[in-house]
């Protein structure tokens, strides 16, 4: 009952740079049912070759438990038809190109349904369609949030300070463009 979702979520571990990876949801019948019902899932997992698969919460990094949740989301909203998915810090333990493929993921995603994503990542970050910076501060004894839309320049400096820091030079812009162009 449970190999067509533990295959769709290998299939999207996959496409997020696991090149080794076995997942799959370890079923056993509990004796009473309960608030919880009659069945007890551990999701298993392996991502290096020659490992055997483990219960998800006593092996995975915080990467890789990233990169699970992502999977299982963008899976089961399939099924639940969810109009809208939230993704708060999903690049939690990740950089590079498995940023770059989760960015890929996420638009792909987005073809067919509203994702918010909350991300400290620029690969990740450029493959949105638009951008918001929150910012916190405090006045007084409060700590105040604001939440700003960006336009295409206003996101090229936030791509540029999260690439580069405090210190933007003219390369980083560069490289903050042509994110933006690739995203």
């Amino acid at each position: 009952m449970a190999e067509p979702l533990t295959k769709q979520v290998t299939d999207a571990l996959l496409d997020m740079n696991f090149t080794h990876v076995e997942f799959y949801a370890d079923i056993t019948e509990t004796p009473e049912i309960t608030a919880d019902g009659k069945d007890s899932v551990v999701f298993c997992l392996s991502t290096n070759l020659g490992e055997a698969p483990k219960p998800l919460h006593k092996v995975a990094s915080g990467g890789e438990l990233s990169r699970v949740m992502l999977a299982l989301k963008a899976t089961l909203s399939d099924a639940a038809d969810t109009p809208t998915l939230v993704f708060d810090e999903i690049d939690v333990g990740i950089s590079g190109v498995t940023a770059q493929k989760i960015g890929d993921l996420l638009k792909r995603l987005a073809k067919t349904r509203q994702i918010l994503v909350i991300t400290h990542l620029p690969q990740i970050a450029a493959a949105g369609d638009s951008a918001y910076r929150i910012d916190k501060q405090v006045v007084g004894e409060k700590t105040l949030t604001t939440l700003t839309e960006l336009d295409e320049e206003g996101r090229v400096q936030e791509l540029a300070r999260l690439l580069g820091g405090d210190r933007i030079t003219d390369a980083i812009l560069q490289s903050a463009r042509e994110l933006l162009t690739k995203g």
